[in-house]
């Protein structure tokens, strides 16, 4: 027998590698003809696994795990995104540190050193997600750049275009001045900065007086269109219409009356800048005033700036600029002020709003159908207050910005001739064909567009361009629409929208019918991750020390609706103490050569303590199954935590030692065989949540053989409460009360929990009396009873307590001085009802409970119920001691 520690290294590495190979994550069919299928959001291929990954996955697995086993056709796609712009950056970066630039190599030269950089580097991330344990079918593995997922982009955007969906035009995107290029707003990161607020007179036209004007930015001056005061603003109703004049610009401009100006903000006059924040551009629109751009893409101060700061870096233009302002008496004063900045995740640059031709997507129109879908309840937000946040960014969607000026991507399909007209076709063929109509057989000379589309443009394909889309393969058919989507909320706008768009449109199809969005991973005292703060918690680490199993358990207990994971290393350390309980559990099974039937006759289970806990599992079994379906994975896995290490470890395996020792052998027999058949049936509940551990011990107890399946493969348990076995449930959840009753006197007492007593039931406690005469065996040796005495106990060594409502009396074998413990327990009683009354007071006040999470105010009811159980305990004990 191999009674060694459990090596989650060793059995985790096999027992993936022997899934893997044995196709254990394809798709099959099994005894029910439902399908269920998942894509996994893809991760960056330059990401490596973090915490967030590891929740999102860890959930995901759970669902894919338990669909499995409940015999459905399963699949979990799997993939990686080509994440343009950060791949874009860690190649340029490889390069360079070979002395190699970008530009010298080429657009060519260069995609094809990404692709290089792709298939030796490009599956880390993939790797360490088999670690964790995810069953995705890795066959299917794709990639967004993959030659039919191309294909599928391409066409995507040919339809859009032919249907006016996307277009080109001039507009203000986010800009990044380092990797010139514009980006989306997930990857602006708006930073908490110390800044200068400047306060600058402008001169208003025919007078001496002068307006001033607040601004963060005084080098935007120079592309000045309009001041802007609120039509509301006492102070400043009888200037608008008049002109000022911008101070060392000497150019002209009108004051406006806009809402957007705020009297409590700065002096309340705001200078307006459209072509330089996206504030001013909603003002400028609204005012039709004209749009002045004075920065190149570097940043750097254009043609349209003053003649002496063009060429100028925009920060060092700034700094020029309040120099001539303070010598000439404009500069009233600087503010110093903490405000948000828009920095680049990967150049850490400030962001510029900057005027530029771009392609764009109308998101209004394509946003119409996902409305209505998930108003309908076609597709459902967990939580439900996630669908809020889903329509008040739906309903206010701007135009989708969607090219990118950089090489590596999906390069837009359109072509220019040399006056300028483009023809957008899927190949470039086709384009000549467009334009040789265009051009009527006159010579010309085509260039493909340089910009390449956004990132999320070919992800929002995700869950039907993996599937084979355009064609109409059968993945596609049987596996799209997908049944869920498991991710983050900071992508909800980003990607969840748009796959709701994409899906809809091409599909006529809402690409998944459920949403479940989780929290945040936090540090233990709930502070983000981050490498600055140095609490980064690395997943990979975790598992190596601790194994997969334990973490993966540690984040699943801990995904509550609506609130953030606060891990800490003693939560991680705890799970990996709950594997050691069941590892410890199967081994005294071991030991006591308890063998598996696969046939259980349940008519033929006579024992009380085994029929308790059969329906004791058949309760937590569909626990665990209806928290799963409804995504409160938390529940799920306390409700199979408590079972495991209380009912089963706890209890019954030592409820068991009394009957393996006895000379009944068709006691023990039933009872050897029965415990094996708990067990096979606890690791299938707990396979979904620590897959690793339960693989490895089924194959060690060789249930393999038994079942002719491995635990990967076999069926989630289906039994039903036996209403026969109610009486006995009832009885032995008794005797566990009273045995922990008599524990807990003896632990608030100080005594010893070895030391035995006796104990006298009096003839009032009809109920217990009959519970002790029927489970007598099992009560003296679990509960350290020497003897039951008829009549009643009353000396310095003895006290009274209640069990279930009834007295029964103790008398210790020793003695102890109960009248010292007498004050203490006072003490405590009064603590008790201090936490009680303001656990009341809290439930009283209306707006807590109508606001706080559901969670929390039943978590505060159920604490009251607990102290009032354990005061009445305790003031049982102090009324009997002399």
């Amino acid at each position: 027998m191999d009674f060694k520690k459990y090596n989650h290294l060793k059995e985790e590495k096999k027992i993936s590698d022997y899934w893997i190979k044995k196709g254990c994550f394809k798709p099959r069919k099994g005894n029910n003809k439902k399908t269920f299928s998942i894509v996994i959001p893809p991760p960056n291929v330059t990401g490596r696994l973090h915490m967030g990954h590891a929740l999102n996955n860890s959930l995901q697995d759970v669902l894919v795990r338990f669909n499995r086993m409940m015999g459905k056709e399963t699949l979990w796609q799997p993939g990686t995104d080509h994440a343009g712009i950060a791949t874009q950056a860690v190649v340029e970066k490889n390069l360079e540190n070979k002395g190699i630039k970008k530009n010298d190599l080429g657009r060519e030269k260069f995609i094809k050193k990404v692709w290089e950089w792709k298939e030796e580097s490009g599956g880390i991330i993939l790797d360490q997600l088999k670690k964790l344990g995810c069953s995705c079918d890795w066959s299917k593995t794709r990639f967004t750049m993959d030659k039919d997922l191309s294909k599928a982009v391409i066409k995507v955007f040919v339809d859009l275009y032919n249907k006016k969906l996307i277009y080109k035009d001039k507009k203000l995107v986010n800009w990044d001045t380092k990797l010139q290029t514009a980006i989306s707003d997930l990857e602006v990161v708006q930073k908490d900065v110390q800044s200068q607020l400047y306060y600058i007179d402008y001169q208003i036209e025919g007078s001496e007086n002068k307006i001033t004007i607040a601004t963060t930015r005084p080098e935007t001056m120079m592309g000045d269109t309009a001041v802007a005061v609120n039509p509301k603003d006492e102070r400043y109703i009888s200037l608008v219409g008049k002109n000022v004049t911008i101070p060392i610009v000497n150019k002209n401009i009108k004051i406006i009356a806009d809402h957007y100006a705020d009297p409590e903000q700065g002096s309340g006059a705001v200078k307006i800048t459209p072509a330089h924040d996206f504030n001013d551009y909603e003002v400028g629109k609204r005012n039709k005033l004209e749009l002045i751009n004075i920065f190149e893409k570097s940043g750097k101060i254009n043609n349209n700036g003053i003649k002496e700061f063009i060429g100028l870096d925009r920060f060092e233009a700034r700094k020029l600029l309040l120099k001539k302002l303070k010598d000439a008496g404009n500069l009233v004063k600087v503010e110093n002020i903490k405000n948000k900045v828009p920095y680049g995740d990967r150049s850490n640059s400030i962001i510029e709003p900057l005027l530029t031709k771009q392609w764009f997507v109308d998101a209004k129109k394509l946003s119409q159908k996902p409305i209505k879908i998930v108003n309908k309840g076609n597709t459902t937000f967990f939580p439900n207050n996630w669908s809020k946040t889903f329509f008040q960014w739906m309903n206010n969607i701007e135009p989708w910005c969607i090219s990118r000026q950089i090489w590596w991507g999906h390069r837009i399909p359109a072509w220019y001739d040399e006056s300028g007209n483009v023809f957008v076709s899927e190949t470039e063929k086709e384009a000549q064909i467009l334009a040789k109509k265009k051009n009527k057989n006159k010579k010309f000379k085509l260039k493909q567009e340089t910009d390449v589309l956004d990132t999320w443009f070919s992800s929002a394909l995700w869950p039907f361009a993996t599937l084979g889309w355009p064609k109409k393969t059968k993945e596609l058919s049987k596996f799209y629409p997908t049944s869920v989507l498991v991710t983050g909320f900071d992508i909800i706008f980003f990607w969840v929208a748009r796959m709701l768009m994409m899906g809809n449109y091409f599909n006529k199809k809402t690409p998944f019918h459920k949403v479940y969005v989780h929290a945040l991973v936090r540090d233990e005292k709930g502070q983000k991750m981050s490498k600055s703060k140095g609490n980064v918690i690395d997943p990979l680490e975790l598992i190596k020390e601790y194994g997969a199993d334990s973490l993966r358990f540690t984040l699943i207990s801990m995904a509550s609706p609506g609130r953030d994971v606060k891990l800490s290393k003693n939560r991680v350390t705890g799970n990996r103490n709950f594997i050691t309980k069941i590892w410890s559990a199967n081994n005294f099974l071991e030991l006591n050569k308890c063998n598996l039937d696969k046939q259980i006759n349940l008519n033929s289970i006579k024992l009380p303590i085994n029929q308790w806990i059969f329906n004791e599992f058949i309760r937590t079994q569909n626990l665990v199954s209806k928290n799963i379906e409804i995504f409160r994975f938390d529940e799920a896995a306390k409700h199979v935590y408590q079972f495991v290490w209380h009912s089963y470890c706890d209890w019954y395996l030592e409820f068991l030692k009394p009957i393996f020792n006895s000379k009944n052998k068709i006691d023990v027999k039933e009872a050897k065989t029965f415990c094996s058949f708990i067990m096979a049936n606890i690791l299938k509940i707990l396979h979904p949540f620590i897959p690793f551990f339960t693989e490895s011990v089924w194959a060690k107890n060789k249930y393999k053989d038994i079942f002719m399946d491995d635990l990967i493969s076999s069926s989630w348990p289906n039994y039903k409460i036996q209403k026969k076995f109610n009486k006995s449930q009832n009885d032995i959840n008794d005797v566990i009360e009273l045995i922990s009753n008599i524990r807990s006197t003896k632990a608030e007492l100080k005594i010893v929990p070895k030391l035995f007593c006796d104990i006298s039931v009096p003839r009032k406690s009809v109920k217990l009396k009959k519970l002790i005469e029927a489970n007598l065996k099992l009560i003296k040796q679990v509960g350290r009873i020497n003897s039951v005495i008829d009549t009643k106990i009353n000396d310095k060594n003895s006290i009274d307590i209640l069990v279930l409502k009834e007295t029964l009396s103790l008398r210790f074998n020793e003695d102890i001085n109960l009248g010292s413990q007498k004050e203490r327990i006072l003490q405590k009683i009064e603590t008790i009802n201090k936490q009680i009354s303001v656990l009341n007071n809290k439930l009283k006040n209306k707006a807590y409970v109508m606001n706080a999470p559901k969670e929390i105010v039943q978590n505060d009811k159920n604490l009251i119920e607990e102290l009032t159980i354990e005061d009445v305990k305790l003031r049982s004990i102090v009324s009997s001691i002399n």
